[in-house]
């Protein structure tokens, strides 16, 4: 990448930081940013590695948005710059949340084809058709050690555990009526999506 390019992508991320901040004027001191424009920094931060600006960022983003639970591109793209700054322990929490937001994600930056998916996803953002414009790829040089790393990270004894029962309960959902049962359900699927 060209130092003109990396300044024209610098640009784009100060146009996004000032939009949020007029987005702030606007609405009194809270956000509204129904156009997502937050979530636009983390792929350009990457675009020209600028992981520890990505990081500061990120940190900005999660004070900012607590309950924002963000899209699975945008949970792995937070991952992948927190494992390029050394913050592991936010690495494994963020790449918790990005594995159960959509299944697959990992499988197809893996260049593998997703083994575990939801039969009937009840968000399209699970679906293995959300990831069709999905680029990132461990092929790229720049992702080969955060691969190894996921990888390590998906075969965690631990983890494999939660996710085991994270399928058990959805499948269970899909034919349990409404009531009590599934009430318990729902709470603990929620409790194996936080990290």
């Amino acid at each position: 990448m060209t130092e003109q390019q990396v300044k024209r992508i610098q640009v784009k991320i100060d146009k996004c930081k000032k939009a949020l901040a007029a987005d702030k004027r606007k609405w009194g001191g809270y956000y509204d940013d129904s156009r997502g424009i937050r979530y636009l920094a983390p792929e350009l931060y990457i675009k020209i590695k600028d992981y520890e600006g990505g990081r500061k960022y990120l940190k900005w983003f999660d004070k900012n948005f607590p309950d924002d639970s963000g899209f699975p591109e945008f949970l792995f793209e937070a991952t992948f710059i927190l494992f390029k700054c050394g913050d592991l322990k936010g690495a494994e929490n963020k790449a918790h949340r990005t594995y159960f937001s959509n299944t697959c994600l990992f499988d197809k930056f893996m260049g593998k084809l997703c083994e575990k998916r939801l039969e009937k996803p009840f968000s399209s953002l699970q679906s293995e058709e959300y990831l069709e414009n999905f680029n990132y790829t461990v092929s790229d040089d720049e992702f080969h050690d955060f691969g190894v790393w996921i990888e390590t990270f998906l075969s965690d004894g631990n983890f494999k555990k939660l996710a085991l029962e994270y399928f058990e309960i959805e499948e269970k959902l899909s034919h349990t009526e409404v009531g009590p049962e599934r009430s318990k359900l729902v709470k603990r699927l929620f409790d194996i999506k936080k990290p």
